[in-house]
């Protein structure tokens, strides 16, 4: 029993999510084809009861391959699961784990490229540090919002360079970025690291993430401590959780980084992924980056999120930073694509540098899966409300 070829979601993939359906509490459920497999009712274990997938996902990734390896057997005989399923488009979609903690990196030496030479026109576009270590900083766990929901255009101070002083309202250059988000299972003790080759044994898969960004707000705070507000008030995550082992066919190296990494930052796996995105403004599709141009692996990024001893927690949630190639069609972010707002891109019929209130943004993403099949992700969509102000 397998998925419709081409859909993405065959049994090479099985992403887990949390579901509900009419008259229903929210529990575990795992994508196949087109419809939902409700995990409770074909396993019978408590933890696929719950409303998110933490208490799982604590139980580590050999009870992870235990499951997986269970759940291909039910489809492949379709004893039990047959009477389990329910349609996708009948379902209801829930933040598929609690988010303990979130931070977000900047791995993608073309995009750091593009915004230090829009934020910083007179210096170098990367800083000296952005080669040597995974750059990042700590987010809000608690705006972290599934994909569907509506994102609050958000209010902070503002200055721009030829007005005398800052003022507060409605952020004016609301934009996106789309990016990986990477959910981790297995937690650790205050003080231990995880190494580059340790990152399969501590994260459970991967989301997209769109990473709202209130770019005139960021760019007033950001010095000398980094994003506050002008990140802060939303992310927006899709409703799949891929897991690791689907991604295997998907791995590959990461660009030469030059100068060699520190000795904490090396591994001898290779942790790079080709994943193609895609991202729709209003229902028009106006770039397609791919995640196999980031600089940093994922590994390292949490090689360096644990390298101080910091703790890892079960649901914690880390983002790639906004995924960006060489070429304009590859950017991630508008701020990239309308070169820091001062060109116009044609959005149905009329000419846009930023978000506007009623905009609707849709981020979706596939990675090749073996034997030629494909590992879909779903999609992330926001829209924007109006501020309250």
């Amino acid at each position: 029993m397998r998925g419709e070829p081409g859909e993405g979601f065959g049994i090479e993939n099985l992403p887990y999510g949390i579901f509900s359906t009419v008259g229903t509490t929210p529990r575990v459920g795992v994508r196949f084809g087109d419809r939902v497999l409700d995990l409770y009712t074909v396993l019978r274990e408590e933890v696929f009861a719950e409303p998110s997938l933490n208490a799982f996902m604590a139980q580590g990734r050999t009870r992870w391959d235990e499951v997986r390896r269970a759940i291909v057997t039910e489809l492949e005989n379709g004893d039990r699961s047959e009477g389990a399923f329910h349609p996708v488009d009948s379902v209801r979609m829930h933040l598929p784990f609690e988010v303990a903690d979130f931070v977000d990196f900047y791995a993608s030496e073309h995009h750091a490229t593009n915004l230090g030479r829009i934020f910083r026109p007179d210096a170098p576009p990367l800083m000296p540090n952005w080669k040597h270590l995974p750059v990042g900083y700590h987010g809000r766990s608690s705006t972290v919002v599934v994909s569907g929901t509506d994102i609050v255009r958000p209010c902070g101070q503002r200055k721009q360079p030829d007005e005398s002083a800052p003022s507060f309202g409605p952020t004016r250059r609301l934009d996106i970025e789309a990016e990986l988000g990477f959910v981790v299972g297995a937690a650790t003790e205050l003080g231990q690291r995880v190494a580059p080759d340790e990152f399969a044994d501590h994260v459970f898969g991967a989301v997209i993430l769109n990473d709202w960004s209130a770019r005139d707000v960021q760019a007033w705070e950001y010095v000398p401590l980094g994003p506050f507000l002008g990140k802060s008030f939303a992310t927006s995550i899709s409703p799949w959780v891929v897991p690791l082992a689907a991604l295997d066919t998907a791995r590959t190296a990461t660009p030469v980084q030059d100068p060699d990494p520190l000795p904490y930052l090396r591994g001898s796996q290779d942790w790079g992924l080709r994943v193609d995105m895609a991202i729709s403004w209003n229902g028009q599709e106006v770039s397609r980056p791919n995640y196999a141009h980031m600089y940093w692996s994922p590994a390292q990024m949490l090689a360096h999120l644990t390298a101080n001893g910091a703790l890892l927690s079960v649901g914690d949630l880390f983002g790639s930073g906004t995924v960006s190639g060489p070429n304009r069609d590859t950017w991630g972010a508008f701020v990239e694509l309308s070169d820091g707002g001062t060109r116009t891109l044609g959005i149905g019929g009329q000419s846009r540098t930023f978000l506007e209130d009623a905009d609707e943004v849709t981020i979706s993403a596939s990675a090749p899966g073996p034997n030629g099949s494909r590992i879909s992700f779903g999609e992330v969509r926001g829209r924007i409300a109006p501020p309250r102000l």
